[in-house]
């Protein structure tokens, strides 16, 4: 058998489940009301330890009197004694309200920041529509404590309104929308990262905030910068800020933008007045750079929607970039290396007609991301080296 303190102290450890919040507060229909088995007496209680039987059922009976929820009773007959005598069997708590009401009045560890954090959803949920967010700000209580309701259901507008892209080279503190100051993004990145993740299958993060807007980075986003022959720089590779790529101008006639920097390996070398530029994904907005109009500059990513939207805002700042290996002919080459893309790429409309064409074709197929480092390294190097000889 189970008193009221033991049986709410489990109540609020359940709280601190994802998976128990998620299902008992995002509206399923066979979450309430919790039925709660508080378990008999045995014989031995009801003859040996009088007080302790009378102390169990005058606490459940209190439990009722206060009025947080309803307790079931069951006469049940003891071995040794001609009268029954009625115990609690279950407790049923019809609604949230009831389960906060229990775990204050008995003091469960926990039951303050639990009516905090209750209190903070119930507003979130009703103002929050879309159902992948609300799940989101159930699960994660962490991402949102500690900051205002209006801020959170902000940044959740605002995360409706974001696209791939969408900074076209600006800092994120100009990017003006609605419900935001200038520090706005500063102050509630990992939330709204974690909105975007929501939306994009978790792309947000695996390209970083700033990249993924493709906003210019204030926190020198990093580059990583590699001369294909000996003789341009003084280093064989060598992380840059992309603040200060865009004031100094590389010594090279031929630039070599990579969208991964896993793939520094498949570049062919030595490739005589080249040095390659990897790791930028939609961070682009360096590519302003005033002496990167003079330069011969082509672009590899992979064949998906995101590297097809990178292409397309690569080329917005250098309209004469060469697209390189990211064609339908290399794709349906190694089709059979393609995976699916769980999101698609907002689609872009600086591409090339057959571009958009594969674009296209890419977001009709159930295996339409084929990532560069999955192309032979043979077929990279020729068409590389082709390029430059070209050029």
């Amino acid at each position: 058998m189970k008193s009221p303190q033991d049986m709410t102290a489990k109540l609020a450890q359940q709280w601190h489940n994802a998976d128990w919040r998620e299902h008992q507060l995002l509206g399923n229909p066979a979450a309430w009301p919790l039925v709660l088995p508080i378990g008999q007496p045995g014989t031995q209680v009801f003859l040996g330890d009088a007080a302790l039987l009378r102390s169990h059922l005058q606490q459940w009976r209190g439990v009722e009197q206060q009025g947080l929820g309803i307790v079931q009773w069951q006469a049940k007959r003891y071995r040794g004694s001609s009268d029954t005598v009625a115990v609690p069997t279950h407790w049923r708590l019809h609604r949230p309200s009831e389960y906060l009401a229990a775990i204050g009045h008995f003091r469960a560890p926990g039951h303050a920041q639990i009516k905090a954090d209750y209190t903070r959803l119930s507003t979130l949920i009703a103002a929050v529509e879309r159902s992948g967010f609300q799940r989101l700000l159930v699960r994660r209580l962490v991402q949102w404590r500690g900051t205002s309701a209006d801020t959170v259901i902000a940044a959740a507008q605002i995360a409706l309104r974001l696209e791939p892209g969408c900074a076209q080279g600006t800092p994120l503190r100009a990017l003006a929308m609605q419900g935001n100051d200038s520090k706005f993004f500063e102050r509630n990145a990992g939330l709204v990262t974690a909105l975007l993740d929501e939306r994009f299958d978790g792309e947000a993060s695996h390209q970083g905030l700033t990249g993924f807007l493709g906003a210019l980075s204030e926190d020198d986003h990093w580059l990583l910068v590699a001369p294909l022959a000996p003789g341009l720089l003084p280093f064989a590779r060598q992380r840059v800020p992309a603040i200060e790529l865009m004031a100094t101008p590389l010594p090279a006639s031929r630039i070599l933008l990579v969208e991964n920097e896993r793939c520094l390996h498949q570049l062919p070398q030595p490739l005589p007045g080249t040095i390659a530029i990897l790791g930028a994904g939609l961070n682009l907005g360096w590519l302003t750079a005033p002496w990167l109009q003079t330069r011969n500059v082509a672009y590899w990513g992979d064949l998906d929607t995101w590297g097809l939207q990178m292409l397309a805002s690569a080329r917005g700042h250098l309209p004469q970039l060469h697209a390189l290996l990211m064609d339908r002919a290399t794709f349906d080459s190694y089709a059979d290396r393609a995976v699916a893309e769980p999101v698609h790429a907002v689609a872009s409309s600086g591409l090339l007609p057959e571009e958009a064409a594969l674009d296209t074709h890419l977001r009709g197929r159930p295996q339409g991301r084929l990532e560069q480092e999955f192309l032979p390294a043979p077929l990279v190097a020729h068409t590389i080296a082709q390029w430059a000889t070209s050029s």
